[in-house]
C-alpha cells in the first residue's frame, strides 16, 4: 500500500524544470515577437523614407503657377543701343543648317539690334553654297579652325561643338562682348540689354523631359560672354583632362568651366522646346517676353537623321513635322514657316546667285 500510495503522489508530479524550460519559452517567444515589430517597423520607415525622397515636393518651377504678371525689364532703366564692338554670332559647321542660319539672320534684322552679325563656321565642313545662303540675311562670315573631341563618347550630333570655343577669340577682331544663338534659335524681340550685362559668362537654365525637370546646369544654346583669347587658351588646355559627361560635348564642359560663375539668365532669352512639354502654363506666361525661341525638339528645316533639306522643299518639310509631339508645336512651327516664307521673300534672289556660283 506504501508503494501504491508513493506512486500516487508521484503520478501528477510536473518537475520543476518543467516550468522552467516553459517560462524561458514563453520569454523567447515574447523577445521573437518584439524583434519582429522592431524589423517591422525598421523596413516601414526605411520605405517611407525612400517614397519621400522620390516623391518630394516638386521644385518652383515644376510646380509653376500663373502668379506673376510683372513686364521681364523695368521700364525705368533705358535701354542702351549695343555698340558695334558688341556682336551676335552664330555658327554653322554642316550645309544643313544654312537656311536656318539665313532664317535667324532675318529675325535679328525685324529686331532691329544695333550689334554687329558674325557667322563662325569650319571652312572644311561648308560649302560655298551653304556659306553663302547662311550670310545672305546679314551674318559676316569669319572661318574659324575645328576643335576635335578631347574624349571617345561624344553625341555624334555633337562632334564638332568643341569648335564654339572659338567664340572667346574674336576679341582678336575687336569684340568685347557677344551674345550667342544656336542656329536652330528664332529672335522674337530685341535683346540688347544683354550687352549692358557686367560678367564674363552668362546662359539660361537646361531643362530636362526626365526626372531631373529645370535643372540648375544651363543650357549652351544661347550665351552671353566676353571674349578673351587668354581664357580661350586656358580652357583648350583643360578639355581633355577636366572630366565631365563627354556625350554633352561643349555644353557638359561650359558647365564645368563656369558652373559656380555663371549667370543665369531668364527663359525669355532661351525658350527652350522642352518648357513647353514640361509646363504649357509656363510657356502660356513666357511666350509675351520671349526674346529667344530655341527649337530643341523639332528642327522644322531638318529632315531624317540631321539631313539637308532643299530649299524649295522646306515649306512641305516643315508641314511634315507638325504632328510631332502630339503636335503642341504647330504653332511655333508655322512661325518658324512664316520666318522662313518672308526670309525666301527677301533674300531668294541672293539664294539663286548662291546656287548659281557654286555651279
Amino acid at each position: 500500500m506504501a508503494a501504491v500510495s508513493i506512486f500516487r503522489r508521484y503520478k501528477d508530479y510536473t518537475p520543476l524544470w518543467n516550468d522552467i524550460s516553459t517560462s524561458r519559452g514563453k520569454q523567447n517567444g515574447q523577445r521573437w515577437s518584439l524583434g519582429k515589430i522592431c524589423i517591422g517597423l525598421s523596413v516601414l520607415l526605411n520605405c517611407i523614407l525612400i517614397w519621400r525622397s522620390w516623391s518630394r515636393w516638386p521644385s518652383a518651377l515644376d510646380n509653376y503657377q500663373h502668379l506673376n504678371e510683372f513686364s521681364l525689364l523695368d521700364p525705368a532703366v533705358p535701354v542702351v543701343p549695343a555698340a558695334r564692338e558688341n556682336a551676335i554670332v552664330t555658327s554653322l559647321y554642316t550645309d544643313a543648317f544654312a537656311s536656318a542660319v539665313a532664317t535667324l539672320g532675318h529675325t535679328l534684322n525685324k529686331a532691329n539690334s544695333t550689334a554687329s552679325r558674325i557667322l563662325i563656321y569650319l571652312p572644311e565642313k561648308v560649302s560655298r553654297q551653304a556659306l553663302c545662303i547662311a550670310s545672305a540675311s546679314g551674318f559676316m562670315p569669319h572661318p574659324v579652325a575645328r576643335i576635335p573631341p578631347p574624349y571617345d563618347g561624344v553625341h555624334r550630333h555633337f562632334l564638332d561643338q568643341y569648335s564654339k570655343l572659338q567664340l572667346w577669340t574674336l576679341d582678336k577682331i575687336g569684340v568685347k562682348s557677344l551674345v550667342y544663338l544656336d542656329a536652330d534659335t528664332l529672335v522674337h524681340g530685341n535683346f540688347d540689354e544683354l550687352f549692358a550685362l557686367p560678367y564674363r559668362f552668362a546662359a539660361v537654365p537646361d531643362i530636362f523631359l526626365d526626372s531631373r525637370g529645370f535643372d540648375v546646369g544651363f543650357n549652351a544654346g544661347v550665351l552671353f560672354l566676353r571674349p578673351s583669347t587668354e581664357v580661350f587658351h586656358d580652357m583648350v588646355s583643360k578639355i581633355a583632362t577636366a572630366k565631365y559627361p563627354a556625350e554633352d560635348a561643349e555644353q557638359s564642359f561650359l558647365n564645368h568651366y563656369f558652373g559656380k560663375e555663371a549667370l543665369r539668365l531668364p527663359y525669355a532669352y532661351n525658350a527652350n522646346f522642352a518648357i513647353k512639354k514640361h509646363s504649357s502654363m509656363m510657356w502660356d506666361d513666357l511666350r509675351s517676353d520671349a526674346r529667344i525661341v530655341h527649337y530643341t525638339l523639332v528642327k522644322p528645316f531638318l529632315q531624317g537623321d540631321y539631313a539637308e533639306v532643299p530649299l524649295d522643299k522646306l515649306e512641305k518639310n516643315v508641314q511634315s513635322k507638325m504632328g510631332k509631339h502630339g503636335g503642341i508645336y504647330k504653332r511655333e512651327l508655322n512661325e518658324w514657316l512664316q520666318a522662313w516664307q518672308e526670309t525666301q521673300g527677301l533674300y531668294g534672289d541672293a539664294f539663286v546667285e548662291c546656287r548659281a556660283g557654286s555651279d
